[in-house]
């Protein structure tokens, strides 16, 4: 009867091991970030095994040390040393088998520092072959790990490895790509010098009105791109009409209008940027239904046009161009308050506001820009 019932405790620690590792293969795949998946691992890990500290330290292939990705405890042991090469966790990185030191003491490739160690495990990251980096378990007092217990850290780390470097990939692709987005857009605006700057600017004072609406991540991530890439449209407009100095006629501003237009049939083109197309398209429309292209009015108005909006006339007004001198700060700030309710949205100037007022905006260059210089 007793055997019995150590047979059905056993059974049921066995299911609760695997249902945990099938919760985390699942969470993994579908993480892409990398700290955010390497942080899952620690988390399953101090469910699965008794230990104070746990590490998860991948390569930098780059300075060729252990990086910290996550922790929990005290995290990464100080004794151990950062350098590829050094102590158990190095000793794992190179062979690429896990190991077990019950007595830390009888190990003289250790060496003690902050953190108090007596027992740890380590499993290599391994991706086929090729170790990216190893997970590290450690207890303060004596424990009695088993080749069960190493057996499971194993196990965690073969899933972890190819989801943590996956998501390490796609992190690598997506700064490429944000990267080749902004040398696009500041190539178009070369083709006007008086607006040298005025991308960026423009993106850094929608990314803190976002911030101040508390935006989630995606629609901060939309309203970065659609900030950068808001005059793409720009480049089918003709020089004589685009760099004019003085008043456009009727049909030159008839053709100005068009660039919305424009952005919206050269963005439609690329997948990856078909999701940021409304806060671009509709960044001249106007809350009171008379802007263009469409007359779209209020909410139905896209949450990111709507701040770009506002950030793109900002730093228009605070500006030298072509045609006029560049506002005062103060008669900037008049023009929004103004236009709140009828060219803009109510709420997004109000952000806007608290944002400067925290000093998240920095106006106050703007200020002290002198005429002609950007």
């Amino acid at each position: 009867e007793l055997e019995k019932k150590a047979l059905g405790r056993e059974t049921l620690k066995k299911y609760r091991e695997i249902t945990l590792l099938y919760d985390i293969a699942e969470k993994l795949t579908a993480s892409l970030d990398p700290k955010e998946a390497a942080q899952l691992v620690v988390d399953v890990a101090k469910m699965l095994i008794k230990a104070d500290n746990i590490s998860v330290m991948l390569k930098n292939e780059e300075s060729g040390v252990f990086e910290l990705l996550a922790s929990s405890g005290r995290g990464l042991h100080p004794g151990e040393g950062l350098k590829i090469g050094i102590g158990i966790a190095g000793g794992v990185f190179h062979s690429g088998r896990a190991e077990i030191v019950n007595d830390i003491s009888s190990d003289d490739r250790y060496v003690s520092g902050a953190v108090r160690v007596s027992s740890l495990m380590c499993a290599p990251l391994k991706i086929k072959d090729r170790v990216i980096g190893v997970i590290y378990v450690s207890s303060e007092e004596r424990a009695h790990y088993t080749a069960e217990d190493l057996k499971l850290l194993s196990a965690l780390a073969f899933q972890a490895a190819a989801d943590i470097e996956n998501a390490r990939l796609y992190d690598s692709l997506k700064e490429t790509f944000l990267t080749t987005v902004h040398i696009l857009a500041e190539t178009i605006e070369k083709r006007d010098p008086y607006t040298g700057g005025h991308i960026k600017r423009v993106m850094n004072y929608s990314m803190a009105v976002g911030k101040e609406l508390g935006l989630p991540e995606l629609e901060m991530e939309h309203l970065e791109l659609a900030a950068v890439l808001h005059d793409i449209g720009k480049i089918s407009i003709r020089d004589s009409v685009l760099l004019k100095k003085g008043k456009l006629t009727v049909d030159e501003f008839a053709e100005i209008k068009m660039h919305p237009i424009y952005a919206e049939e050269i963005l439609d083109h690329i997948k990856h940027l078909k999701g940021i197309i409304p806060g671009v398209k509709y960044h001249h429309e106007r809350y009171d239904g008379s802007g263009y292209p469409e007359g779209l009015k209020g909410n139905d108005i896209d949450i990111i046009a709507r701040i770009i909006s506002v950030a793109d006339a900002f730093d228009a007004m605070t500006t030298d161009r072509p045609y006029r001198e560049r506002m005062e700060l103060a008669e900037a700030f008049e023009e929004l308050r103004a236009n709140s309710g009828t060219q803009f949205d109510p709420g997004v100037v109000k952000a806007f506001f608290t944002a400067c007022s925290e000093n998240r905006i920095p106006v106050e260059r703007q200020a002290n820009r002198k005429a002609g210089s950007i």
